[in-house]
């Protein structure tokens, strides 16, 4: 029927406690769409309309949340965008 709430009160050590983090992709002037389109189903394993619009919220804003998780897989992604050229960063949500 209904989907069960969990409410977390201050002090619970519980996993949802954890803090989640967001990775940004950031804009450039240097990688094509589908660079970054490909990109993003290889790394963050986006399917090809999330991809792309995660791609187009980053050219028209100047950057976008593509992915919500645990610090170690985010920075784990981050560090592969980066070897490839893209711009990202990780921020505490």
């Amino acid at each position: 029927m209904g989907v069960e709430e969990k409410v977390l009160k201050k002090g619970d050590t519980s996993p949802l406690a954890e803090k989640e983090y967001v990775l940004i992709l950031h804009n450039d002037d240097v990688n094509t769409f589908d660079f970054v389109i490909e990109t993003l189903m290889e790394v963050c394993q986006h399917d090809q309309i999330q991809a792309e619009q995660c791609a187009f919220i980053t050219h028209y804003k100047g950057k976008c949340d593509i992915k919500h998780g645990e610090f170690s897989l985010l920075e784990s992604m981050m560090s592969e965008l980066h070897r490839r050229g893209l711009s990202a960063s990780i921020s505490s949500n």
